[in-house]
Order: C-alpha cells, then sequence, then structure tokens
C-alpha cells in the first residue's frame, strides 16, 4: 500500500458568509499524554494488523475491521465507487453465513453493526456484549476471507447505489462538494468523491467480474487492521484471532496512484441548480496529509469540527 498523498482537502461552506481563521499551533502537549489508554498491538504472519485497546466498559465491546482501501484505489476509467460498493456487498454473507443468517447473529448477540466508506479506509463495525467476542471472531473471519455473492445480487446492489447517488445529488450541498473535489484534485483520485461518478453507477451492473476482482485485490490481511476496543481478556484474543484469522492469504497487490501537481492559483466553478434555493460558497483549503511526525493534520481535523460543527449550549 503506498504512502498517503500530501495534502488534503478541508472544505468550508458558508451561506453568505466569510469566516476567517488564524490557527496559532503549540507544542505544548506532551506525546504521552494524547491518548491516555493502554494500547497492545500485534500482528499475525499473513501480514493481519490488530489493536486492542482494554477500556472501561462493563461487558461492552466494539470490534472494528477497517481495510484500507477507499475511493483514492479507484484508478481504473470507468470504475469508481467500488470502494463505497463493498460496504454494502460485504453484508451479502457467505456459505457459511448467509445475509439472513448474519443478521440473525447479530440480533442473538445483540450487537450494533455497521459500515462507512472514505477517501482512504472502509470500515466495518460491531457493538456487542463482551461474552460475544468468539463468535463475532469466527463470523467476521469468514465474511472477510469467503464472501460470496451472485450476480443478480451485484446488480441489486448496484441498483441501490444509483438510488442513493440520485437521493443524494438532489441536495445542492453535495453536488457542490463532487464538483469541489473535481477542481482541487485534477490527476490524484481525491478527484471523485466515495460514491462515485454517475456513469460509473450507472454501468456498474455490468461490472460483475470486476467487483471479484476489487475484492480479491484489497480484501486481504495485509491490507486490513481488526480494532477491539473494551472489555475482553487480552490473550483469549490473540489466541482467537490467531485461530480463525491464520489461514486467510495475503496478495501484496501493487497499485500506482498520480501525485497531484502543487497548485499555483486558485480555482473556480459555479453551479446552476435546477430550483430555487439560498446562494450558498463552498470554500476548500489544501492542507497536510495525516502524517506520524506530524500533528497537523490531527489539528487540523479538530479545528474543522469544533468551529463549524454543532455547538453544544449547557
Amino acid at each position: 500500500m503506498q504512502s498517503k498523498n500530501k495534502t488534503r482537502l478541508t472544505v468550508v461552506t458558508l451561506i453568505v458568509l466569510t469566516v476567517t481563521l488564524f490557527l496559532m499551533a503549540t507544542d505544548r502537549v506532551s506525546r504521552n499524554n494524547i491518548f491516555p489508554y493502554e494500547m497492545k498491538q500485534f500482528q499475525l504472519e499473513n501480514g493481519l494488523n490488530v489493536v486492542a485497546i482494554p477500556y472501561d466498559s462493563p461487558g461492552i465491546l466494539a470490534y472494528y475491521t477497517i481495510v484500507r482501501t477507499g475511493s483514492r484505489n479507484e484508478v481504473e476509467p470507468g470504475k469508481s465507487g467500488f470502494a463505497h460498493f463493498f460496504e454494502h456487498v460485504m453484508f451479502r454473507g457467505t456459505e457459511k453465513y448467509p445475509a439472513d443468517v448474519y443478521n440473525k447473529e447479530m440480533q442473538l448477540l445483540g450487537a450494533d453493526f455497521n459500515a462507512s466508506t472514505d477517501d482512504d479506509w472502509t470500515r466495518y463495525y460491531q457493538v456487542l456484549p463482551s461474552s460475544g467476542l468468539e463468535k463475532i471472531i469466527d463470523i467476521e473471519s469468514d465474511r472477510f476471507q469467503n464472501l460470496k455473492y451472485t450476480e443478480q445480487a451485484f446488480k441489486t446492489e448496484a441498483g441501490a447505489i444509483l438510488g442513493e447517488y440520485n437521493k443524494s445529488m438532489s441536495n445542492p450541498f453535495l453536488a457542490m462538494f463532487e464538483r469541489i473535489q473535481e477542481l482541487a484534485f485534477t490527476t490524484h483520485t481525491y478527484g471523485h468523491t466515495t460514491i462515485g461518478y454517475l456513469q460509473d453507477i450507472k454501468d456498474m451492473p455490468n461490472q460483475y467480474a470486476y467487483s471479484l476482482d476489487f475484492y480479491d485485490r484489497w480484501y486481504r490481511p495485509e491490507n486490513c487492521t481488526v480494532l477491539v476496543v473494551g472489555d475482553f481478556d487480552y490473550d483469549q484474543l490473540q489466541k482467537l484471532i490467531k485461530q480463525y484469522y491464520s489461514g486467510w492469504k495475503r496478495r501484496d497487490y501493487k497499485q500506482a496512484i498520480q501525485s497531484e501537481p502543487e497548485q499555483t492559483s486558485e480555482r473556480r466553478a459555479a453551479i446552476k441548480w435546477k430550483s430555487p434555493t439560498f446562494p450558498i460558497l463552498m470554500t476548500g483549503y489544501k492542507t497536510p496529509g495525516f502524517s506520524v511526525q506530524s500533528k497537523d493534520y490531527a489539528a487540523m481535523d479538530i479545528l474543522g469540527s469544533y468551529v463549524f460543527g454543532e455547538i453544544e449550549k449547557g
């Protein structure tokens, strides 16, 4: 997996409003105090990374599987949207746990479960009673190694994604976000949103064979991290992870993603909306990408939520 592009797009949306920010960064906080919880980590021989964080949540744990693939990995023309597609199709089940059995098992476990897709990763999670640790490891290890879906099921999910796109694009904010990403990134794959281009989504029902290859490329142990947080026995976790995941074969697929040239001037676009709406201005700024050597990305992420997120009073 190649390193992250050095810039990200931070978007500020304004309704007839201009905001100027001055960020004064300090380095006063000790690195050791940034994350106050104990974190344990180990890796299987096949490359699967496991992060375990014991947390005071009696009888409850969260189980995440994070796949290092997102819309940035959609480099082939006409194939945008497949990382997001798998957020949907991963719930189609396996021979051992078909979709209806999977859902029933989640109910029996009392688990809350969902998934989401980003530019750089796709995550799947369950929050459940700690007593279900072995069962969730059994189910998830099977799902990530043995996903199975028919061409008809594939076409059904592709149709659902088209409906999701049409619903999303009825909102001017989302249409503007799609356009501003295209403006900001002319070469790098950050130039398209996670849901993909409309023409690619319309053609998705014809791409069953490609979807199987996409899964085979990216849903591999060396490309995944299992994150467990909450009330669990660490020694038991290690034993179960090794038992259920050690047979997962790695592939080490390599992919070249073009770097984005430095932007040297302002870029603008206007969208004429099909129905009456308030005037909306969306402004984007390129900011540093994530780096373990720098706090800049984390600081900007927190700043964006703090300044432009919902404000709690009281």
